[in-house]
């Protein structure tokens, strides 16, 4: 009969303490650490909606003499792999550091909820039926002419670093290194 008690009272306190330190670890941020696989589901969740809600985002290349640059641009929303598309002038400084350093960051800030930097390999893709699928109307004025006035960069990513104050994602306590998800892992 006392075996009996002591093991239901021990299924209770099982009942109890398992949803109360899964709460602490979310709460404090380390099941991010703890389940790789729900960790990278919130990360890349989270990273999509900092993105969304960013609305622009900053494309950083590098000179020739590896000096960073670093202009806004208005990109489409990134597809299921995170790959971004970006129109610009094929006479643009910017194509012409990628076509000697094709390594990118985009870099998305959301205003007080965070930000997301996506590291990645640009191309430049000259293709008509790619620049008929990721153009805008508006642009109509900075690019009269279509087919030589308008050149799309892909941007593959191989990793996502981010911060998300609303998801509980904030960085490092002591580095102040964000959460990353690298994408070349599947």
């Amino acid at each position: 009969m006392v075996s009996a008690m002591r093991s239901t009272q021990l299924k209770i306190l099982n009942h109890l303490v398992l949803p109360v330190t899964i709460l602490l670890l979310v709460s404090s941020g380390t099941a991010v650490a703890q389940n790789p696989d729900s960790s990278r589901t919130l990360l890349l969740q989270a990273a999509r909606e900092l993105m969304l809600g960013a609305g622009q985002c900053a494309l950083i290349t590098a000179d020739n003499r590896k000096q960073p640059r670093v202009r806004t641009m208005d990109a489409f929303e990134p597809d299921e792999n995170f790959i971004v598309w970006l129109g610009t002038n094929p006479k643009s400084r910017k194509v012409t550091e990628i076509r000697k350093n094709n390594d990118v960051i985009l870099y998305y800030a959301d205003g007080d909820n965070g930000y997301v930097s996506l590291y990645g390999k640009a191309e430049l893709v000259n293709d008509a039926s790619a620049k008929a699928k990721y153009w805008k109307p508006e642009w109509e004025a900075f690019y009269p002419d279509r087919d030589q006035s308008y050149l799309l960069i892909k941007v593959v990513p191989s990793r996502i670093e981010i911060i998300s104050y609303r998801h509980g994602l904030h960085g490092d306590p002591v580095t102040w290194q964000p959460h990353a998800v690298d994408l070349m892992k599947r």
